[in-house]
Parts: structure tokens; C-alpha cells; sequence
């Protein structure tokens, strides 16, 4: 190491320290913790260490089934996401001035406002008495008000609404960076507007696709407090059942357990997608 790489190495050591505290330690704990053995009456975890806790997960369907509707969701949430957001990314990378100001400020909003009010506004606006069921019945389109909330499509509905912009804000920066040379080279060799998109938008916008996919999926499967408040106990998702193992059952070895099997999960499946989809990335690149 020579002088000069010093200053370089010094000014890495605080994003080091950084992950290696608030990253890497975290997941070390919970990993060992998921091997502790039960505690008594009362004590949140006791001496020695087991797998007992993995037997269970891996082989009660209450468990397995709440792992698969928190996988399958997370994919119906990405994939709505993805449908409505390019044309967003779209629009936004080719506006420019002050309507893409505006559209940057729409697509954005609902980050803008926390988790709490956000899910109670849509908890007044699909009650029973709330706005939508009088509108509905205003316009005699049903006779009755009906239930709206605690189910699995109003808590997609919710996740789509916040992770939306997740998902536009790479897509556009990818098409920023397209070359707008292209699009007159596609037009000059006879291209109409629909093949060019099929052959030079898509294709050149996957590396923002990509992270956005993976960045909305991840989240949508570690989802908590909205599925909590608008899906209630009806729905059984994996992050609801670790945090009531860990909060309500006091159980930390088999919540973290969970946790675990949960973070495996979803990182197996981000990399078989990212395996999957690697000679696309590179031919982009390329």
C-alpha cells in the first residue's frame, strides 16, 4: 500500500464501518440466534443450540404457506408495478422543463407521506361508511355498501400505490441515457414506432428494469405494516408471523428462524433472475 491508495482506503473505512455495524452484524446475530435453543417460561431464548427450529418451519404448511403468499405477492406487486410504471418512465424521460417537474413530483408523492397516514387514508377511504362506498352507492351501482378492506387486493392495491416510484425512477434513467440517435436510425431503416419500441426502447431500458425489479420485489416480500393494517389476520404473510413470534410469543430463536428462512428465499430467487436475465444485461451493455 502505497501513500498515494492511503487517502483512498481511509475515505472507504466509514462506508465499511457502516455496513459492517448496521449490515453484516444484524444478519450474524440473527443467524446465530435462529439456532439458540428455546427458552423457559418467560426468557426469550436458553442455552445450547438446535436446528429443531428449521425442522419446524420447513415442515409445518401454516409456515410454508405464509412463505409462499408473501413470494407470490411480492411477484403479482412487481409485475403490476412493472406494467404501470414504464409508461410513467417513459413519459418522464422524455419530458424535460417544468412538466417534468410535475410528473417527477406525481410519480414520487406517495413517498412523501408516512406509512401511518398513508394506510389510514386508505383505511377511511374503503371502510364500510367511507367515501367510496357512498360515491358507489350514490350512482346506484351497488345497493349496499361492501367490504373493501382485509383482503389480499386492497393490500396489493396499497403496495403498488408506495412502490411505484421504486420501479420508475430506474426505468426513466435508464431511457435518459438512451442515445436518441437510435430512434432516427430505426426510423430510417423502415422501423414504425411500435418495432422500434420492441427493439430499441425495451431492450436498451433493461438495466433500470432490472433493478427495479428486484428493488420492488424485495420490499414487497419484507412488506409489514400495510398488509398488518389493511389486510388484518385474514391473509398469513411471513413478515406478520415473524414479528408476532418475536413481539407476541417472545420466541426470538424460531422468529429469527423465519427471518432467515424468509431472507433465503427471496435472495434465491433475486439470483435466479439475475442469472436468468444476465446475457440480456450484458448484450445491453454491450
Amino acid at each position: 500500500m502505497t501513500r498515494r491508495q492511503l487517502p483512498r482506503i481511509l475515505l472507504g473505512v466509514p462506508a465499511l464501518a457502516l455496513l459492517l455495524v448496521f449490515f453484516v452484524l444484524p444478519y450474524v446475530e440473527m443467524v446465530t440466534m435462529s439456532f439458540r435453543a428455546s427458552g423457559a417460561t418467560g426468557a426469550p431464548f436458553g442455552n445450547g443450540y438446535t436446528v429443531a427450529h428449521y425442522a419446524k418451519a420447513l415442515t409445518d404448511t401454516y409456515y410454508l404457506g405464509a412463505l409462499g403468499n408473501s413470494l407470490l405477492c411480492g411477484l403479482i406487486i412487481t409485475v403490476l408495478c412493472l406494467l404501470l410504471s414504464f409508461p410513467l418512465a417513459l413519459h418522464l424521460a422524455r419530458s424535460s422543463g417544468r412538466w417534468h417537474v410535475v410528473i417527477y413530483a406525481c410519480i414520487v408523492s406517495p413517498l412523501l407521506i408516512g406509512v401511518l397516514v398513508r394506510n389510514f387514508g386508505w383505511m377511511i377511504l374503503l371502510a364500510v361508511d367511507g367515501p367510496l362506498n357512498r360515491w358507489l352507492m350514490a350512482l346506484d351501482i351497488i345497493d349496499r355498501p361492501m367490504k373493501l378492506l382485509f383482503n389480499q387486493g386492497v393490500v396489493i392495491m396499497a403496495l403498488v400505490h408506495v412502490f411505484t416510484p421504486f420501479m420508475v425512477l430506474p426505468i426513466a434513467n435508464a431511457l435518459r441515457n438512451v442515445n436518441l440517435s437510435l430512434y432516427d436510425a430505426s426510423a430510417s431503416l423502415g422501423a414504425g414506432k411500435v418495432e422500434t419500441f420492441f427493439r430499441v426502447t425495451l431492450p436498451l431500458s433493461f438495466p433500470g428494469v432490472q433493478a427495479g425489479v428486484i428493488l420492488v420485489f424485495v420490499l414487497s416480500v419484507a412488506a409489514y405494516v400495510t398488509p398488518a393494517l389493511l389486510g388484518g389476520q385474514s391473509i398469513p404473510l411471513m413478515p406478520a408471523v415473524v414479528v408476532l413470534q418475536l413481539t407476541g410469543s417472545f420466541a426470538w430463536p424460531f422468529g429469527a428462524a423465519l427471518a432467515v428462512m424468509m431472507a433465503v428465499a427471496t435472495l434465491s430467487l433475486v439470483t435466479v433472475f439475475t442469472l436468468l436475465t444476465q446475457r440480456l444485461a450484458e448484450r445491453t451493455r454491450a
